[in-house]
């Protein structure tokens, strides 16, 4: 997302992020049901519809259902895709790759995670971005410790994304998240080292990097929410959300 709620940064006590990890497992878990979903034949409103059945049974309340005026439980961005993809009667197709993004809210504390999912047998180049993509998170992950620069995460995962000859996305950038599904800081998947506020223990970040296959520019579809690369290019999405500890970022939302 591009905008955030609070301009402050809070640091989190132990309490609170065991809360959040409680919220993100949650995420992790419906997530790893809905892989399962996401196959050649299916729509993506038929995963959402799985998934809000998901958030029932756990008694959650599903973050982005009615956030800025958005239908649904989750965001499903085929191909092209790059993020806030909207369901709809769309089938998938063998060959097709969906990132789904997923946020709940849970005790007062929201998780927030998103994986792409490849649809039966893909393309090289389609498998190649996706495992960019997803090692590029947790490359950023590894810079996300205490004493170390807020760009230092953006700059290692675009110095990894652009050397694999992918492109990263400017316009959408990771958040902090907490008692609001968006906090500050932004968290951007580029920029330079050294550069940014100094992290510190109790930070929690979303991080999640959206690569593009082709060039970094995207464009919003008219219906207000679909982000898509502008050449038509491939994108994948992975996102964790994570807390900064003394002994290095612990992931709150990995199984």
């Amino acid at each position: 997302m591009p905008l955030r709620e609070s301009e402050t940064i809070v640091l989190r006590s132990l309490y609170e992020i065991e809360r959040l990890r409680q919220s993100n497992i949650i995420v992790a878990e419906i997530l790893n049901e809905l892989r399962a979903d996401a196959k050649a034949g299916a729509a993506t409103i038929d995963i959402e519809r799985i998934c809000e059945e998901e958030i029932k049974k756990r008694k959650v309340v599903p973050a982005f259902k009615g956030y800025r005026g958005y239908p649904y439980c989750i965001c499903s961005s085929v191909n092209e895709e790059v993020v806030h993809g909207m369901p709809c009667k769309r089938v998938l197709n063998e060959g097709d790759i969906l990132s789904i993004d997923l946020g709940v809210l849970h005790n007062g504390y929201y998780g927030d995670a998103a994986i792409t999912i490849p649809i039966g047998s893909v393309s090289e180049d389609a498998k190649r971005l996706m495992d960019v993509t997803e090692r590029s998170l947790y490359i950023g992950i590894d810079e996300a410790k205490v004493g170390n620069r807020l760009f230092d995460i953006g700059a290692a995962i675009q110095e990894y994304v652009e050397g694999n000859g992918f492109s990263v996305v400017r316009d959408f950038v990771g958040h902090g998240i907490g008692q609001s599904l968006h906090e500050a800081p932004q968290v951007p998947n580029f920029g330079e080292r050294g550069k940014g506020i100094r992290l510190k223990a109790g930070m929690v970040l979303a991080i999640e990097p959206m690569i593009n296959a082709g060039g970094h520019e995207v464009v919003v579809l008219d219906d207000g929410w679909t982000v898509v690369t502008k050449d038509g290019s491939l994108s994948a999405h992975f996102e964790h959300s994570i807390a900064i500890t003394n002994d290095g970022a612990y992931i709150l939302s990995k199984l």
